[in-house]
């Protein structure tokens, strides 16, 4: 009768109702029956036993970077392994569907820490697309593991309208015609099912390549004129704006809320935002992070919303690339040199660590980075003595600033000197708060961006972890099922999206989590092999927290196993269009032979 039955598993619909000891029976990749009484099983029935276990809708992660990845290893492994089933691409104006290869690689590489020549190469490898309907088909072609929906990029759109050196001059002003055409493209993108676009305004993030090196985005160029006729569109159509304020003496994150604004037009525009977060550069701010937002939409009939880690967000380091140097004159200076010997002359040079001390020093300067190398935990040396101590200690030790304690490490052990911070969300206590906050949306896990650098694939299940760890000291922040509501429906239904749910008749994406594996193993930090981009990943490995991983019905992880050819030879999930109702023929989701 059942494809699948989940037998005796405490069983969350996602809409934050209480937990009820349910079977969930699956036919077709639907979920049929949700009975308090046990299902009858078929010959061929597949039977989960989910006793002791929780039963949940798959996690949604509306802030990932796989745009090249998932053309190179479809099944997304590193997502659906932690619960997830449905992930957002193209988001911080970054895309790969307008713009040419090149460009494409050069906007995106750099900014999220990525391999340029893997970039470039798979979008040679498997581009075949000129618009959007045609990229989303292209993505549909292939073996998905979890379901992917997705937004415009800005900075590809606008590339592709204006060509690169126009979209990245600062004195380059789109004509009628061009603006014109930005917007059918952007139409064009909605019509195919779009979430909307994603833009940039942060000028910290640079982009690769020879030509161009070390510019802004090309979002970060454009002005009123351009981003009121593309929220225009936005606006009417009931689509999303994904963005980021700038991180300057000029902040323009009330522009964001003008725009967002219902007062004196309808809709109100829904605005995502980066990044709600307890900074460790200017505690303060999480006051703002918590009150803004719920009192704009109260208030002012904003739809708006931060995204947040609901993590520490801890960030590894080989050496000097690290994407929060951009944010200074002598790191970025840094960062531009590909070359490592032509790099090191310029570490060496004395006025060169002149600034570089300055800025470091200069505490009244917009930043990321608290720039305390005190709170930088050297993790690797060919030195084993330094190991486990801070830059700051190091350089007391050797008699110097830390900087030059710093940029001496760089010069002798270049990627070899692997160190941490902690850049945010250090304070449980607010990281408590924030995640309960009605403005706060749960997201920036940044899935496939910084490969080298941070590893949050799994932070759904280290929320859930903090909930229960919480709940068993009897001090409480919020329940089991409002949490599972924040990662999956509350995300879904916001961004218009068939998923995030788990009730009879939804599509059967679903996690089965045992809940003693939610313990302090889901912290941790492993690194895998990536032979797709040449590297090692930093990865999450919480194997006795996740029993198993469905997606459109069909069990993909098991036991710390993936089905094989999962992701290769077949795939699960699907490209999910805003407003539209997703299901889709068994015979196009189940393994070959099943």
């Amino acid at each position: 009768m059942f494809d699948t039955i989940v037998r005796d598993g405490l069983w969350f619909d996602g809409t934050g109702a209480p937990p009820q000891r349910r079977d969930l029976g699956i036919r077709n990749g639907i979920v049929e029956v949700v009975s308090a009484e046990p299902l009858e099983a078929g010959s061929d029935t597949e039977v989960i036993d989910a006793a002791g276990e929780w039963v949940l809708p798959g996690f949604v992660d509306v802030h990932t970077h796989y745009d090249a990845e998932v053309l190179a290893q479809p099944g997304l492994p590193e997502s659906v392994r932690h619960g997830v089933t449905t992930v957002f691409i193209g988001n911080c104006s970054l895309s790969t569907i307008l713009a040419s290869n090149a460009d494409c690689a050069d906007f995106f590489s750099r900014v999220e820490a990525v391999p340029r020549d893997a970039v470039h190469d798979v979008l040679e490898e498997h581009r075949d697309w000129r618009s959007p309907a045609e990229y989303v088909a292209a993505v549909e072609r292939l073996p998905l593991g979890p379901n992917v929906a997705g937004f415009l990029g800005h900075s590809d759109l606008r590339t592709a309208v204006l060509g690169l050196d126009r979209a990245v001059t600062r004195d380059t002003k789109p004509s009628a015609v061009e603006i014109e055409r930005m917007r059918t493209l952007l139409e064009d993108a909605i019509d195919a099912g779009m979430l909307g676009m994603s833009s940039m305004s942060n000028t910290l993030d640079k982009i690769d390549g020879e030509i161009y090196r070390s510019r802004s985005l090309p979002s970060t160029y454009a002005r009123g004129k351009e981003f009121r006729a593309l929220n225009g569109v936005l606006r009417r159509r009931r689509r999303i704006l994904q963005s980021a304020p700038t991180i300057n003496f000029r902040p323009n994150v009330w522009k964001y809320f003008a725009a967002s604004s219902g007062l004196f037009r309808r809709p109100a525009l829904r605005t995502s935002l980066l990044s709600a977060a307890d900074s460790k550069a200017y505690p303060p701010v999480v006051y703002f992070m918590m009150y803004a937002a719920p009192l704009l939409n109260r208030f002012a009939r904003t739809d708006f919303r931060w995204q947040h880690l609901p993590v520490p967000f801890t960030v590894y380091a080989d050496g000097i690339d690290l994407v929060v140097f951009e944010e200074f004159g002598a790191g970025a200076a840094a960062l531009h040199l590909k070359d490592e010997v032509e790099r090191n002359e310029l570490l060496r040079d004395k006025e060169y660590r002149r600034q570089f001390r300055k800025d470091y020093d200069n505490k009244f300067s917009p930043r990321i980075w608290h720039r305390n190398f005190f709170d930088a935990t050297i993790v690797g040396c060919p030195d084993e003595s330094v190991i486990g101590k801070t830059i700051g200690q190091v350089g007391r030790e050797r008699g110097l600033h830390p900087v030059d304690a710093y940029l001496d490490m760089v010069i002798e052990y270049g990627r070899k000197l692997r160190w941490r911070t902690t850049i945010a969300n250090d304070r449980p206590k607010y990281l408590d708060k924030l995640a309960t906050n009605s403005g706060v949306q749960m997201g920036f896990g940044d899935a496939g961006a910084h490969l080298r650098n941070m590893a949050f694939y799994n932070y759904h299940l280290r929320l859930l972890e903090r909930v229960k760890a919480a709940q068993g000291k009897r001090n409480p922040f919020m329940s089991v099922e409002r949490a599972v509501h924040r990662l999956t429906g509350e995300l879904a239904e916001w961004y218009g999206l068939d998923a995030g749910y788990l009730r009879q008749g939804d599509r059967a994406d679903l996690v089965i989590i045992d809940p003693a594996g939610l313990d302090q193993s889901v912290h941790g930090l492993h690194e895998n092999a990536m032979p797709e981009f040449g590297l090692t990943r930093m990865v999450n490995r919480n194997d006795a927290a996740v029993a198993a991983t469905l997606i459109n019905g069909v069990t993909v992880y098991r036991g710390g196993e993936f089905a094989t050819g999962f992701g290769a030879e077949w795939g699960t999930g699907q490209f999910l269009r805003t407003g539209q109702s997703a299901r889709k023929p068994a015979e196009r989701r189940l393994p070959v032979g099943r």
